[in-house]
């Protein structure tokens, strides 16, 4: 019994040793940037840079796999902080925010049944949806729950709003739409083409009073030639082009279009 007891003392130690030689032997030196890397992050781990949460970014930056303004939540701002841990230089980030582009709320949208299940969007998605529009908002606030900074409510019409002021431009919401009713565009945008449908004007009519009929107005009135049609059938904006005018919001003859500017007289007194 005791020499049972040796035995297996003595098979433990030898078991020990050569884990600890392996473990020093094949450990990996981790570098010290990661840490700093990590602690300049905003931790959301939003996933809006492609990897696996701040700590597979952090890991990437010091190996430079990627940018250090890989961080859309962060901004100009850690991008700085990251580029001084790194050494390097840094192009600046243009800020982004989301945009849904649906006003087919429970008030202007056709509801072609009621729906009673799980209150997720994609559950919802793979029944064809409640409303008759098959591109409109779901309206179950899927997008809400998944934005990491609390820049999304559901309003009581039964669709999301953006909080402007919180939007990071992280992408949480527009990963988590399973109609791709949102977009990012750049922060400094404010007119929008507030819808995705690419049925015919005719059918859009029958379900949605605030829906792209393809009346090409706003393409016509545009002065800097930003709005074209796509499919033939949905208005769309150029974003590198647009100037903020307004125009085709004044134009559009179902409200499809909107301006989200402060009124000229508030700009003025500001």
């Amino acid at each position: 019994m005791l020499s049972a007891v040796l035995t297996l003392g003595i098979a433990g130690l030898v078991f020990g040793g050569f884990l600890a030689l392996a473990a020093q032997r094949f450990k990996v030196e981790e570098d010290p940037r990661v840490a700093e890397i990590l602690a300049a992050l905003p931790g959301a781990n939003c996933g809006a840079c492609g990897f696996p949460g701040c700590a597979g970014l952090a890991e990437a930056v010091a190996r430079g796999e990627a940018p250090c303004n890989a961080c859309i939540p962060g901004g100009d701002a850690v991008a700085e902080k990251l580029a001084f841990i790194m050494g390097m230089a840094c192009e600046a980030v243009e800020p982004m925010k989301a945009v849904v582009y649906c006003q087919g709320d429970n008030d202007r949208a056709q509801i072609g049944a009621e729906y009673h299940g799980v209150e997720d969007c994609h559950a919802l998605h793979q029944l064809g949806g409640s409303k008759t529009c098959p591109y409109g908002c779901l309206g179950l606030g899927t997008c809400v729950r998944a934005c990491p900074f609390d820049a999304m409510y559901m309003a009581p019409n039964g669709l999301p709003v953006v909080i402007e002021e919180k939007c990071t431009g992280c992408g949480a919401c527009v990963r988590a739409c399973p109609r791709d009713v949102i977009d990012l565009v750049p922060a400094d945008k404010q007119v929008h083409i507030l819808c995705k449908s690419y049925d015919k004007g005719a059918q859009v009519r029958k379900y949605c009073q605030v829906g792209c009929i393809a009346c090409r107005i706003c393409v016509r009135a545009c002065p800097q030639k930003a709005i074209s049609m796509d499919k033939d059938t949905l208005a769309v904006i150029d974003y590198s082009l647009c100037d903020n005018c307004g125009i085709c919001a004044t134009k559009c003859p179902m409200k499809t279009i909107v301006d989200r500017q402060q009124p000229k007289e508030d700009k003025q007194a500001s």
